[in-house]
C-alpha cells in the first residue's frame, strides 16, 4: 500500500522528534509538542485530534495517581514500604533484586500502573536512605512491572482486551487465567537476570557518585523516643537509625546517664533522648520517623496545626533585637510563632541545651514554624536570610492506616474488574482528600505536568500514524513478507514492538489483531501462537519511555534521558523476543486448523 504525502510528513516529524530526544537534552514534552504542532499546522491533524491526548483516559489516570502517591508519602505509607518491605541492601544488584522480584510478582495479579505509582516515592526514599543511585532503580522498577504483567490475563489490560477479541472472533480459543505464565515466568527471570548483569554498564549512574561533604551548617538535635513507640525494644540498627545519610547518633541520654557513641546493637527504651548531629536534610528525615519526636519542649507549644508546620532556616543579623539574651528568656516562640529546634554556629556542634544558649550574629537557626513564616520575615531586619527547607512538613503518621486502606481498596477494585483504573484511582484520590490524608493545595501541586504533556503529545502522534496509514502499512508487511509460521511470529513481534514505540501498546495490539488472524488463516495454522506473540510483543515496551505508561512515570523521577531507554531496552527487547519465539511454538504448536 502506497503512502501519501501526509504519511511521509508524519514519518519525517516522528523521526525528527526521536533524533532530538536521543541526541539532545531538550525536554521531551517540548520536542513532542513541537512535533504535534507541525502536524497540526500542516493539516495532518485536526485540532480535536491534536488535543485528543488531553482527553485520554490513560493520561487522566496518571494525573490522578500523582495525587494518590503524594498522599501516601505525606501519611508515611511510603516510608513504611521503603524501610519494612525493601530492607537495607548492600549493593545496587542486591537492591535491584529486592525490588524487581516482588514488583514482578505483584504485577502479575494487580494492574501494574498503581503498583508503580505506589512504589515510585518509596523507591526514591529508599535509595536516598541507602545511598543508592536512583537512576539504577527506577527503570528496573518499570521493567519488572511490565514483564510481571505478562504472566496472567489480569496483569495488563492488553492481555484482557486481546483475549476478549480472540473469543469474539469465533476462533474457538480462550486463555485461562495463568496460561500465559508458561512463557511469562521465563521472561520475568530473563528480564531480572539481564538487568542485574548489565545495569552497571547500560543504566546511568548520575546520582550515584561520591557522597558530598556534609553541609557546613551542622545541627545537633535531640529526639525523644515516645511512650509506646514501635522503636522501643529494638536495636539502633533494627530501628533504621544507623544508616540515615548525613546523620550520626552522638549519644543516648537515659535517665540522666549519657551513653556516648552507642553501639548499633544498643536497645532503645521509651523516654530515651537521642542526640544526633547532621545536616538539615538529615534532620528532616529524623523528624519523619514514626515514634520519634523533637525533645525540645517548646516545639509542642506551637499553636499552628502540625500539618501546616514546616522547617525554616534563618540567619541571625546584627540587628536582632534580643542579642545577648538566652533563648529561654527572650520569648522567641511567642514573638515569632516559631520554635528553635537546633542551632549551628560556624559549623560547630553545640554543647549546651538550646534554652540556655545566647544568640550571636551569624548563627543559623533551624525553626519549626508555620507555612507563612518566610513570607512574613523575608524583609525583616532581624534575619539576614530566611529560607524554607524543602519537603519538611511533618509526616502525618496518624493517617497512615487510613491511606493504606484506601490504596488497598483501589487495587482490589481494579484487580476484580469492579471499576476501571481511572474510576478507581479517581475515587481513591477523592477519598484521600476527603479523609484529610492530603490537603487540596498539595493535591494540586502533586501533579507532574511535564509527564502528562509527554503522554498527551505521544497519543496525538499515534493518532497521526493511524490516520495517515503508516501503522496499517507496517502491519500489511507481515502478511506479504512472511512465508513460514516462524518468520510470521518474528514479524508480528518486530512490527508490534515498533508500533508500541509511537502509539500505546493497547492501540498497537488492537491494530495488529486482525492482521494476525489473517496471517494465521493464510498460513493454515492455529491463531493461538500468533495471538500470544502479539500479547507479549505489545508488553515488551522497554526501548522508549513513551512506549509504556510506567516508563513515562519513572522517566522524571529517575532523571533519565531518552537514550537511556534505548541502551538497555533494545537488547532486552531482542532477548525477550527471541525467548518468546522459542517457547511459544513449544507450548502452543502450529497445528492445522
Amino acid at each position: 500500500m502506497g503512502l501519501g504525502a501526509d504519511a511521509w510528513l508524519t514519518l519525517v516529524v516522528i523521526a525528527g522528534c526521536l533524533s532530538l530526544l536521543i541526541g539532545t537534552r531538550i525536554a521531551a514534552d517540548a520536542v513532542l509538542l513541537a512535533g504535534v504542532g507541525v502536524l497540526l499546522l500542516a493539516n495532518v491533524l485536526t485540532a480535536e485530534e491534536a488535543l485528543s491526548g488531553l482527553a485520554n483516559e490513560g493520561m487522566a489516570t496518571v494525573a490522578v495517581l500523582f495525587v494518590v502517591a503524594r498522599a501516601l508519602k505525606e501519611t508515611g505509607v511510603v516510608s513504611w514500604i521503603s524501610t519494612q518491605l525493601l530492607g537495607r541492601p548492600k549493593s545496587i544488584p542486591a537492591a535491584q533484586f529486592r525490588l524487581m522480584v516482588p514488583v514482578a510478582l505483584s504485577s502479575s495479579v494487580l494492574n501494574n500502573t498503581p503498583v508503580v505509582a505506589m512504589l515510585i516515592p518509596a523507591v526514591r526514599d529508599w535509595a536516598r536512605r541507602n545511598k543508592l543511585a536512583i537512576s539504577q532503580l527506577m527503570m528496573p522498577l518499570s521493567y519488572a512491572a511490565i514483564i510481571g504483567g505478562t504472566c496472567t490475563l489480569v496483569g495488563t489490560s492488553t492481555n484482557l482486551v486481546v483475549n476478549g477479541m480472540l473469543m469474539e472472533t469465533g476462533t474457538g480459543y480462550s486463555l485461562s487465567m495463568f496460561e500465559l505464565a508458561w512463557v511469562g515466568l521465563p521472561c520475568v527471570v530473563l528480564v531480572i537476570a539481564f538487568t542485574l548483569a548489565s545495569s552497571r554498564w547500560l543504566l546511568p549512574n548520575r546520582d550515584g557518585g561520591p557522597e558530598p561533604e556534609l553541609d557546613v551548617r551542622k545541627y545537633t538535635v535531640e529526639m525523644l523516643v515516645e511512650q509506646d513507640s514501635s522503636l522501643a525494644g529494638r536495636s539502633i540498627e533494627e530501628a533504621g537509625l544507623r544508616q540515615l545519610p548525613g546523620l550520626f547518633l552522638v549519644e543516648i541520654n537515659r535517665g540522666g546517664t549519657a551513653i556516648g557513641a552507642p553501639s548499633p546493637q544498643e536497645i532503645l527504651l521509651s523516654g530515651d533522648r537521642l542526640v544526633f548531629a547532621g545536616d538539615v536534610r538529615a534532620v528532616v528525615d529524623l523528624k519523619n520517623i514514626h515514634g520519634l519526636v523533637v525533645a525540645e519542649d517548646q516545639v509542642f507549644k506551637l499553636s499552628a496545626d502540625q500539618s501546616a508546620r514546616c522547617l525554616v532556616e534563618v540567619v541571625v543579623s546584627a540587628d536582632f533585637p534580643m542579642l545577648g539574651k538566652t533563648v529561654k528568656d527572650m520569648g522567641f516562640r511567642h514573638h515569632y510563632s516559631a520554635a528553635i529546634i537546633s542551632l549551628s554556629r560556624n559549623g560547630e556542634d553545640r554543647q549546651a541545651r538550646i534554652g540556655d544558649m545566647t544568640l550571636e550574629p551569624g548563627d543559623t537557626l533551624l525553626l519549626e514554624t508555620h507555612d507563612s513564616f518566610v513570607e512574613q520575615q523575608q524583609f525583616s531586619r532581624d534575619f539576614l536570610l530566611a529560607s524554607k527547607v524543602e519537603d519538611s512538613r511533618p509526616v502525618r503518621h496518624e493517617f497512615r492506616k487510613r491511606a493504606a486502606f484506601i490504596l488497598a481498596a483501589m487495587v482490589l477494585l481494579v484487580s476484580f474488574n469492579l471499576l476501571s483504573m481511572f474510576e478507581a484511582s479517581l475515587l481513591a484520590a477523592a477519598a484521600m482528600v476527603a479523609t484529610r490524608c492530603i490537603r487540596i493545595h498539595d493535591a494540586r501541586n502533586s501533579i507532574n505536568w511535564q509527564v502528562l504533556l509527554v503522554i498527551a503529545a505521544s497519543i496525538a502522534l499515534g493518532v497521526a500514524t493511524e490516520k495517515t496509514g503508516i501503522a496499517g502499512a507496517l502491519a500489511e508487511l507481515i502478511v506479504t513478507g512472511a512465508s513460514t509460521p516462524t518468520l510470521t511470529l518474528a514479524a508480528i513481534f518486530a512490527v508490534t514492538a515498533l508500533l508500541t514505540a509511537v502509539i500505546s501498546n493497547l492501540a498497537a495490539a488492537v491494530l495488529m489483531y486482525p492482521v494476525v488472524i489473517a496471517a494465521a488463516t493464510q498460513l493454515g495454522v492455529s491463531p493461538l501462537p500468533l495471538v500470544i506473540t502479539l500479547m507479549f510483543a505489545a508488553s515488551s515496551c522497554f526501548s522508549t519511555p513513551i512506549g509504556y505508561q510506567t516508563n513515562l512515570m519513572v522517566y522524571g523521577p529517575g532523571d533519565y534521558r531518552f537514550s537511556d531507554f534505548l541502551k538497555i531496552g533494545m537488547p532486552l527487547t531482542v532477548l525477550v523476543g527471541a525467548l518468546c519465539l522459542f517457547l511459544i511454538p513449544l507450548v502452543w504448536p502450529f497445528h492445522p486448523l
